[in-house]
């Protein structure tokens, strides 16, 4: 397996069990990451975004895995998702001063993940 297939392996293993289990388990936000709902519709928001997004997005990335013609988009996708997640995050800890253990746990995987994303496409598409 080629580093970009392992890459891509890393990221079907990192999104799709945490977003399978927030779709099933929503609460578990409240003490991982301090975001609880407080509605059935807050409930559905958060199994609709941290749920079913992120399971989506290990998705494509599964995808892309099987499917080499894949890898080009996938590797795009994860470059703006990790990049608007990381964006949006910066923005809110500096607005909101909420710089917790979570919050910075994900700021550096999403921007790792944003280059890491980026170098791969500048890569040449391998063949094999």
């Amino acid at each position: 397996m080629d580093r970009t297939r392992l890459f891509l392996a890393v990221n079907v293993l990192l999104w799709l069990p945490y977003g399978i289990y927030c779709l099933v388990a929503p609460g578990f936000l409240a003490a991982a990451a301090g975001v609880a709902a407080t509605t059935p519709t807050g409930a559905t928001e958060l199994r609709a975004m941290y749920g079913g997004l992120q399971a989506a997005i290990g998705l494509l990335a599964l995808a892309a895995v099987l499917r080499r013609d894949l890898e080009r988009t996938a590797l795009t996708a994860l470059a703006f998702l990790a990049l608007g997640l990381f964006t949006g995050r910066l923005f809110g800890a500096f607005r909101d001063g909420g710089l917790s253990g979570y919050t910075i746990g994900a700021l550096v995987l999403e921007s790792t993940l944003t280059v890491l994303s980026v170098r791969f496409l500048q890569r040449p598409t391998s063949t094999t």
